[in-house]
């Protein structure tokens, strides 16, 4: 029996540009890059991390979660929703041509 992966999933052009513009901003992919380095990561870790105030983290945080490149799981838990980030690459290479 082969077994097979299923295609990527796909971004309608609305989520394609949020996640773009989520990830035009430095302390955005600062975020994202922390959060991706455990299985879930808390807000609170992020207020001790990054210095920011705690309005600009909430901001950038609802940018993430909007574009859908984070989810939060309990209270403040984020993780990296990586199918998201798979399907942006996915369409970034159509887009050029590839």
């Amino acid at each position: 029996m082969s077994t097979r992966t299923a295609p990527p999933a796909t971004l309608t052009s609305r989520q394609f540009e949020l996640v773009a513009k989520a990830l035009s901003d430095p302390h955005r992919v600062a975020l994202l890059e922390a959060i991706g380095s455990a299985d879930e990561f808390p807000c609170r870790r992020l207020c001790e991390e990054f210095p920011l105030s705690k309005g600009t983290i909430s901001h950038h945080m609802k940018e993430l979660l909007r574009a859908g490149l984070i989810r939060s799981r309990q209270y403040k838990l984020y993780e990296v929703s990586r199918d998201t980030i798979t399907a942006y690459t996915h369409e970034l290479m159509r887009r050029l041509g590839q």
